[in-house]
């Protein structure tokens, strides 16, 4: 049975939630999965860092109340965070990036992948910014240190999307896709369609935690634009760059627009697509488009996301499930973990065979 002593870095919501899952399954895991996770070291901003050789008890970091700085009651921990450091000297074979990330640059999450993957740790990211930004160097990086970079959780959150496709729809020759990528804007349309206006239907959506105090990544596609970046490079071989994309939001709609499509039996859905061109390049776009009822992505509902893959020998497969959520991108950070526990003990097996 293998142990893998983790780093996180970030305790918001979706890093706690990990340490949440690693306080009640690692029986579990290590019964059908083969590892049990060991957190040795944990960096956040607002709580400072700590690392601990032997492991931090998973149960206490997720029940105490800690106040700001409040690693810095824990043996061998700091009031200050110190993520450079933690990543970099703490013992992990794999550390876990949560952070909060600037769209435009990656950073600071880029900093950290790179850092890690230079000491010959394992990344496992939720991160959008790094993968859209500089998913090509961190890839590079990880071969070149013979590690891991995993990120499945950057898309559709727990939902498997990236994995799904180059695993089982291998051969299966996808052309491009199709998708409602953020939860967010699906929930504020569909409130629209209910009768609220703009401003009211964003409104609901912070106060259900759906949407941030400053809602523009979500409703001006930003966030999707980046989805769509990693998605096109992932699944289609294509080098796009974020500002390759052109990116239209929803703030733009009116209520009349929504009820000028339900009396033509359509609705309006924000809409992040890639196509593979006959020339070979690749496309790509956000936009709110009016689909017909009939159409695959017009009932996703609600903050569900989905994406639809046109491939040459399958046609259209499409794949729905939770876009957002603490335990869902928890378990997304669980699935590349598995992934590369899966890899290890290939190697392994192919080197003593």
């Amino acid at each position: 049975m293998k142990i893998y002593n983790i780093s996180l870095i970030g305790f918001g919501g979706v890093n706690r939630a990990l340490a949440e899952l690693i306080a009640t399954k690692n029986p579990l895991w290590e019964r059908d999965l083969g590892f049990r996770l060991n957190i040795v070291a944990v960096s956040d901003l607002h709580l400072g860092s700590v690392i601990s050789p032997n492991g931090l008890d998973a149960k206490t970091l997720v029940e105490a109340n800690f106040a700001k700085g409040g690693f810095g009651e824990l043996s061998g921990g700091s009031a200050e965070a110190d993520n450079e450091a933690i990543i970099k000297t703490a013992p992990a074979d794999i550390v876990v990036e949560a952070t909060f990330t600037n769209p435009k640059d990656g950073e600071p999450a880029v900093s950290h992948c790179r850092w890690a993957l230079n000491s010959g740790k394992h990344v496992v990211t939720t991160n959008k910014g790094p993968v859209a930004i500089a998913g090509r160097e961190l890839k590079a990086l990880a071969k070149a240190n013979s590690v891991h970079f995993e990120y499945e959780g950057s898309v559709m959150s727990g939902t498997p999307v990236i994995r799904m496709a180059e695993k089982t729809l291998a051969g299966a020759e996808v052309k491009g896709f199709e998708g409602i990528l953020n939860g967010t804007s699906n929930f504020v349309l569909g409130r629209m369609e209910d009768g609220l206006d703009f401003a009211r239907a964003v409104a609901e959506a912070q106060a259900l935690g759906y949407a941030e105090a400053d809602p523009t990544a979500d409703v001006e596609g930003f966030d999707v634009r980046l989805k769509v970046v990693i998605l096109a490079n992932e699944l289609l071989g294509a080098n796009l760059k974020p500002e390759d994309v052109s990116c239209r939001g929803i703030s733009k709609l009116s209520h009349s627009d929504i009820q000028a499509a339900a009396k033509v039996e359509s609705r309006w859905k924000l809409i992040g697509s890639a196509v593979r061109n006959a020339d070979g390049t690749i496309t790509g776009s956000v936009a709110p488009k009016q689909l017909a009822l009939g159409h695959t992505l017009a009932g996703v509902n609600g903050a569900t996301n989905a994406v639809s893959l046109n491939t040459e020998l399958l046609g259209p497969v499409t794949v729905s499930g939770p876009g957002a959520g603490r335990i869902e991108t928890a378990y997304a950070l669980l699935s590349d973990i598995v992934a590369i526990h899966n890899a290890q003990s290939a190697n392994f097996a192919k080197e003593a065979a």
